[in-house]
């Protein structure tokens, strides 16, 4: 992954180009503006991160020229020589930050999932008036959901890129390198499953749900646990194209009728209700059908 190789400086690294003395590449007829070693390191990162970004993280970082990166973040080679003098301390870096999941789309809520899981709770609010119903709602909603989670994560170069690097940063040396990749993982899968523990609990008190007594765990667990059936389906759709593909018929948990099921949907649904049941204290009145609707109709519930 890492070559070991210096970086070009000083007249070793053959004639100065114009970018050398922090002017514009020849052609554009203008001297570009000096800016700091700070602000270089930040252009480069996101260069590098953007074009990892756009092709996918490989079992090796080759595919990223570092020059390509110096002419993308718009920086003089001469700025990131100094602070990079050689390409592996780039890549060191280009690592950690890959590791720490800022990409927005891992970061961010997913608005799209957000707005079907308030259609879907809408369509079937007389459900809630039953405890048995109640379950069979929330597989409705993660009938809906896994499965747009699921292409989102299988179409996404940003969360594919993440899951390689999961997979793979323990071929890493041991090292200082491997301690901060494995650092920053552990802080953006915290964030990461902060978000999904919370969401998961909200979507559970509206429906009138809660964990079973005797399994004596958090959201936080039932959040690594429906993470880690999804990610396993991302990761393995590519040699299993039916992952992404099957449809069935089925009726696994209650509902009314039948309704159509994909592989992720079911994994994902059978994880988090073998978790969860109706919450006796739990009463169905015009109150609480005004709650619930207020908190769908303004995604509050996504927001708390």
């Amino acid at each position: 992954m890492i070559t070991g190789q210096p970086a070009p400086e000083g007249p070793a690294a053959g004639p100065r180009r114009s970018a050398d003395r922090g002017q514009a590449p020849a052609g554009l007829g203008r001297r570009r503006q000096r800016i700091s070693d700070a602000q270089t390191q930040e252009r480069m990162l996101e260069a590098a991160v953007a074009m990892v970004t756009e092709t996918g993280l490989t079992v090796s970082l080759e595919h990223i020229s570092l020059e390509d990166v110096i002419h993308r973040a718009g920086v003089s080679r001469s700025a990131v020589y100094r602070r990079w003098p050689y390409k592996d301390l780039f890549f060191s870096d280009l690592l950690k930050r890959l590791a720490a999941g800022a990409s927005p789309a891992i970061g961010g809520t997913n608005p799209a999932a957000v707005a079907a899981i308030n259609e879907t709770v809408l369509a079937h609010l007389d459900w809630l008036k039953t405890p048995k119903l109640r379950r069979a709602l929330a597989a409705e909603v993660l009938r809906r959901a896994a499965l747009g989670e699921f292409e989102t994560f299988h179409a996404s170069p940003e969360w594919r890129t993440y899951y390689a690097l999961q997979a793979t940063f323990l071929s890493l040396p041991d090292g200082e390198l491997r301690r901060e990749v494995a650092d920053a993982l552990i802080g953006s899968e915290r964030i990461l499953m902060t978000g999904v523990a919370r969401a998961y609990a909200e979507m559970a008190k509206l429906l009138g749900l809660r964990i079973r007594p005797d399994l004596d765990i958090t959201f936080d667990t039932i959040a690594r646990m429906a993470s880690a059936t999804t990610r396993g389906m991302v990761l393995m759709a590519p040699a299993n194209p039916d992952i992404a593909s099957e449809r069935f018929q089925a009726n696994p948990f209650g509902a009314p009728e039948a309704a159509e099921w994909s592989e992720p949907a079911l994994s994902m649904a059978g994880v988090a209700l073998s978790c969860l049941e109706p919450d006796p204290s739990f009463r169905w009145t015009d109150d609480r059908a005004a709650a619930v609707r207020e908190a769908l109709t303004t995604s509050a519930w996504a927001s708390a």
